[in-house]
């Protein structure tokens, strides 16, 4: 596929201007919606190939979502897409202000392969909401999952229009030398740097969903039995391989035996005493991220877990314990089944500890006490989060996902979808009837004094 002639075939079809028509963008939404659900049963069938899904988890963490945000921007559009008008300064006299939104043009979309399907697809609902044309590029490392999203894209709509670029680095290389509009990027904070440095040559805005070391954080009033069922669900779901997953575990001293215990029987409750034998577990995405992980296991002293099957590219849910800030474990995103555990004995402990580093993509505080959650929300910058529950702050159309510093910029789901792929013009109608002289020279003291007047 030649991508510098796709990128000026979209330019081209863009400035006919059909597709800042609501109606054209209504439609287009609902040929995407009607595809995915032709192809529910094939989507499954690649989650499970490239990441041993169950069908369960992909309908709640992927399809689902993606149907539900359909649904929820299709009932919304037109009304997001209307001028929105503001109050007039009375020095502006007689004149009507609003604000416009306008497509940005050719946009591009670059998804991950954790969540190969949500994270190329919901995106791609928001810049065609909004009027865009784009170019999705899924991800190498989910081959499956890639050429379903293909293959929807192709019945769905014209390569000028809306276009899926399969392939590797080669392919994400030359796109990223071409000059988009607008560059959405899910995925590792090294790759994201290296998208935004690509864009800055042309001045391109971009919303960089990351990751960073997320932590969850257990004081001494919480539900012991609650936070280990949430944090359980959270951490191991999808083998870890969740951005917003709960990174390491910060429990308070008194607490730490209890939380573990609960931990471990949760583990057994919900992925079976033997998880590896459990045929709904998933697996590591490949061998590279696999051996990573098991260097990484090395930190601490596990708990319980550690068990890994090389042949099948699994690793049970794994508890580290005497982990150490130094620890390699504690230097990156760990991005799998593993979850090390260090203690508190103050809750300014954790503060400063969590400050003093990136801004992480989540925080969840597990707590029964307000003052510490007014001092963790009123202290500690994050992406998004949750207090006693972990991970579904981003299962909602009604509030924007996104990071924050080191973990990302930008913000969609939704409205956020809407405004993160559009251009909000402010406007000033004038009304011709009249004329007010005083900001005109030449200027004299009653035009100073009505100056000072209007804008006091």
């Amino acid at each position: 596929m030649d991508i510098e002639q796709l990128v000026k075939k979209q330019r081209l079809y863009f400035e006919k201007g059909k597709t800042r028509s609501v109606s054209w963008r209504l439609a287009a939404l609902k040929t995407l919606k009607k595809a995915i659900l032709k192809y529910e049963t094939e989507i499954e069938a690649a989650l499970y190939a490239d990441l041993h899904k169950s069908a369960d988890e992909a309908y709640m963490c992927e399809t689902g979502m993606v149907l539900s945000e359909l649904s929820y921007m299709i009932g919304h559009l037109r009304g997001y897409a209307r001028d929105r008008r503001v109050l007039t300064p009375l020095a502006q006299f007689h004149a009507r202000s609003f604000t416009s939104p306008e497509p940005y043009g050719v946009v591009l979309v670059m998804s991950p392969w954790n969540y190969p399907f949500m994270l190329a697809i919901e995106p791609l609902v928001g810049a065609i909401a909004a009027g865009n044309c784009a170019i999705v590029k899924p991800s190498a490392y989910s081959p499956a999952t890639s050429e379903v999203i293909a293959k929807i894209i192709r019945e769905c709509f014209a390569p000028h229009f809306v276009a899926a670029v399969t392939g590797g680095r080669e392919e994400n290389a030359a796109l990223l030398e071409q000059r988009f509009d607008f560059i959405f990027f899910t995925g590792s904070v090294s790759v994201g740097r290296l998208v935004l440095e690509k864009a800055s040559r042309h001045v391109t805005p971009v919303c960089l969903e990351m990751g960073g070391k997320s932590p969850c954080i257990v004081d001494r009033t919480a539900n012991l039995k609650l936070a280990a069922k949430r944090i359980v669900f959270g951490k191991f779901l999808n083998a870890g391989q969740t951005c917003v997953a709960p990174d390491y575990l910060f429990v308070q001293e008194e607490v730490k035996e209890k939380l573990l215990q609960e931990i471990e029987r949760c583990v057994r409750r919900q992925l079976g005493a033997h998880p590896l034998d459990n045929p709904n577990y998933g697996k590591i995405i490949n061998e590279k991220h696999f051996d990573r992980l098991c260097g990484l296991m090395k930190s601490g002293t596990v708990r319980f877990g550690g068990e890994c099957r090389r042949e099948r590219l699994q690793i049970a849910p794994t508890v580290l314990t005497d982990v150490l800030p130094s620890d390699p474990v504690m230097q990156e995103e760990i991005f799998g089944p593993l979850l090390p555990v260090m203690t508190f004995r103050d809750i300014s402990e954790v503060i400063s500890y969590v400050t003093r580093r990136e801004k992480p993509l989540a925080l969840y505080l597990f707590t029964g006490s307000r003052a510490v959650q007014r001092r963790i929300l009123g202290r500690v910058s994050f992406g998004g989060g949750c207090i006693n529950d972990t991970i579904i702050h981003l299962a909602t159309s009604r509030m924007g996902f996104g990071g924050v510093g080191g973990s990302g910029m930008g913000s969609y789901h939704g409205r956020d979808s809407f405004e993160l792929f559009s251009h909000r013009r402010s406007i000033v109608k004038k009304y011709t009837w009249i004329d007010l002289p005083f900001r005109y020279q030449p200027y004299s003291g009653w035009k100073s004094a009505l100056v000072k007047l209007f804008l006091r």
